[in-house]
């Protein structure tokens, strides 16, 4: 049974409040935390946009995307707690004469309650609210400022970003957020290896053959077609999302799990990583781009006829990448990291491959090496492949099955989603599952490499069908290396 330890009363402040990621995400996130016992009712929660719109009005849609994204632990009775938390205040935060002191009017005029500020716009916006933020004296005291993905499109965009920011709120107030480090198992990863002698002896180039890291989505651009075909996978995915968990997965054990002892570990990760650039791009990446395909039983368009221009994009929808990790525990082992959309299932997995026994004593065939399945989405939990003897007569037959841990038949509540947990971790003050300044540039340092020598190449991404698992390169340079992408369910 989980249990839920309330934080102390708060204000929050959604920038973007009548957006996709504030009725899909957010004001879900704070009704089962209210449900769950969390949050005070002292608290309050403000949405803010340039929509014309009252308080209840403003509650009347949160009810109803707090009511679709809850199905079966919907409570009216509790709503109607919740929503006297909610206020709505329209504000045009880049105007200069945007209504600053109606806003304020909601906050409670209390240095030490923590009052966080979730920017949930476009980053062009990020330093504009930051600076008004700080011109009206909202920067001061117990005050925390959320930035949503992407931090820029590259190393120069993102220090921008970073010291306009940084000129409003010290680095101790700034929580970049990456909602993958929020899900259950890839905070488990840490327990995992530091809190289970079984597992660190083994996790290094001694015993492990390979990692990969697959985040694969059945769905197209969804609306985001203006935004994707600017960014495309690389940036979209792997700069964060994937980088993220790499840095996880390959991190060394931190003295503390202190803020900066956690990520001062993930930074010397992102330091290791070898850069790739020139030719090796051709070798070490691949980049497709979907086209027309079945998805399930459904005809799909392709990523062109997704978009809104009627120009050719070269934008990439899938990517593979062979990294190395230029370290004592790490060299040569290859991680292979992969991300695309319209693939044939959505799931997202950290797959620690084993190297094989030294002596096969089981005959040809018969030599499986263990895996572990670290499964993020859509059914959190862990798998542990072990070799067993089949029974039965008719000779000796070797059968790799799982052990497995589910989170959802291990636990007998719903547990906290991703951004659930972020946000209380941002009420407490916890910034360990946050990314730092020097983090975030130094991502996009070796991204930055990749991109120059792809758009120094001039070859176009290769063209896969919607519903399969990518384009055939991926396969081919993971047949290379004698190895296949893991396409477990």
């Amino acid at each position: 049974m989980a249990k839920f330890i309330p934080v102390d009363p708060f204000d929050i402040v959604i920038f973007g409040g009548t957006g996709d990621l504030s009725r899909r995400k957010l004001l879900p996130a704070l009704y089962h935390r209210w449900l769950d016992g969390q949050i005070p009712a002292s608290s309050c929660v403000v949405g803010t946009a340039r929509s014309e719109m009252t308080s209840d009005e403003y509650r009347a849609m949160a009810k109803e995307a707090c009511k679709t994204a809850s199905g079966d632990s919907w409570d009216a009775k509790e709503w109607v707690k919740f929503e006297k938390l909610i206020h709505y205040v329209s504000i045009d935060a880049t105007a200069e004469d945007a209504d600053w002191e109606t806003l304020k009017s909601h906050l409670t005029e209390d240095s030490e309650r923590p009052c966080v500020f979730y920017l949930a716009t476009s980053p062009r916006l990020y330093v504009d609210i930051c600076e008004a933020l700080g011109s009206v004296g909202l920067s001061g005291g117990n005050t925390r400022v959320v930035l949503e993905k992407p931090i820029g499109t590259d190393l120069e965009s993102a220090r921008a970003i970073n010291d306009g920011v940084g000129a409003v709120f010290a680095e101790r107030q700034v929580f970049r957020i990456d909602h993958y480090l929020g899900k259950e198992t890839v905070q488990n990863l840490m327990v995992l290896r530091f809190g289970n002698m079984l597992f660190e002896p083994l996790w290094s180039r001694n015993y492990i053959d390979h990692v990969q890291i697959t985040v694969a989505e059945n769905l197209g651009l969804e609306g985001r077609a203006d935004y994707y075909d600017k960014s495309g996978a690389l940036r979209d995915m792997v700069q964060n999302h994937l980088l993220q968990l790499l840095c996880l997965t390959a991190m060394e054990a931190p003295n503390h799990l202190d803020d900066d002892d956690v990520r001062t570990e993930k930074i010397k990760v992102l330091h290791a990583l070898v850069p790739i650039k020139g030719d090796a791009a051709k070798r070490q990446t691949v980049r497709g781009q979907y086209k027309a395909g079945v998805q399930g039983d459904k005809p799909v368009k392709g990523y062109l006829d997704e978009l809104s221009s009627e120009d050719e994009s070269s934008t990439e929808t899938f990517v593979a990448i062979k990294a190395q990790i230029d370290n004592w525990r790490w060299a040569g082992v290859p991680f292979y990291l992969r991300t695309g959309k319209r693939m044939a299932h959505r799931h997202s997995d950290i797959v620690i491959n084993f190297k094989h026994v030294p002596h096969s004593l089981f005959g040809e065939g018969n030599d499986i090496a263990n895996r572990l399945v670290i499964r993020l989405q859509p059914d959190e939990g862990m798998r542990l492949f072990v070799q067993i003897k089949e029974p039965g007569p008719g000779g000796l037959r070797v059968k790799s099955l799982p052990l497995n841990l589910s989170y959802a038949e291990s636990f007998t509540v719903r547990y906290p989603d991703a951004y659930e947990r972020l946000l209380m971790d941002v009420v407490r003050g916890n910034l360990s599952l946050f990314m730092r300044k020097d983090e975030v540039e130094a991502a996009w340092t070796w991204v930055d490499g990749l991109i120059e020598a792809w758009d120094a190449s001039g070859e176009k991404p290769e063209a896969y069908a919607a519903g399969t698992d990518g384009p055939l390169a991926a396969a081919m340079m993971m047949d290379r290396d004698g190895r296949k992408w893991w396409e477990g369910s």
